[in-house]
């Protein structure tokens, strides 16, 4: 098993849920934690526990973001005017690697990364190869021509385990997508219950 799938599967079973709804979770199968205490009794969770693994969970299921993009992040959606929470996953969402993922161009969040920095997308007909790079609403993100045909691409273009969100409106083929409006907590298909309000209090604290 490579080192980044080990790690997204450490995250999994870290947090106790299936992050990504993906069919392969160890989590499908062994709901405890990992390590040797994986399976002791849970004591109760303190509110900054809570806090803490919600943010955790948000972090890691965005391809585990360093806690410094992270915070970095929330201080921004904190800067804004509204609800910071519902900001906090609009700018999480408008990350490019996080856009290459939802427009099914690659199967996870990890490969979707790695996708952006080789050089395999451009946005505006402008190849862009840092996944933190924030996307505009109208900007058109596509995948070069020459890696169309790559494997990657067809099997997560062909997987039935996702649909594309309505915030992006697809083209040519699906090989490019529009990102048309920046989404609520309540449009984004996360297979699991994200709390971006106990993340706010945890760095409100």
């Amino acid at each position: 098993m490579s080192k980044r799938h080990s790690a997204k599967y450490k995250i999994d079973r870290a947090m106790g849920e299936n992050l990504w709804g993906r069919s392969k979770s160890p989590v499908n199968k062994r709901s405890y934690g990992p390590g040797q205490h994986g399976q002791r009794r849970k004591s109760k969770v303190s509110d900054f526990g809570l806090q803490l693994k919600a943010k955790q969970k948000l972090k890691g299921y965005y391809g585990n973001i360093t806690e410094k993009q992270f915070a970095k992040t929330y201080e921004e959606a904190a800067r804004r005017k509204g609800n910071t929470s519902e900001l906090l996953i609009g700018l999480l969402e408008s990350r490019l690697d996080a856009v290459v993922y939802r427009a099914k161009f690659v199967p996870t969040v990890w490969a979707a990364r790695q996708f952006v920095s080789h050089g395999h997308v451009t946005v505006n007909g402008k190849k862009v190869d840092i996944g933190s790079y924030r996307v505009k609403v109208g900007d058109i993100v596509e995948i070069k021509e020459k890696s169309r045909s790559m494997a990657l691409v067809l099997e997560a273009m062909q997987s039935g385990e996702r649909d594309i969100p309505d915030y992006l409106e697809v083209g040519d083929r699906g090989f490019s997508v529009r990102w048309v409006r920046v989404p609520e907590l309540a449009d984004v298909p996360f297979p699991v219950k994200m709390e971006p309000n106990l993340v706010v209090e945890y760095y409100s604290s």
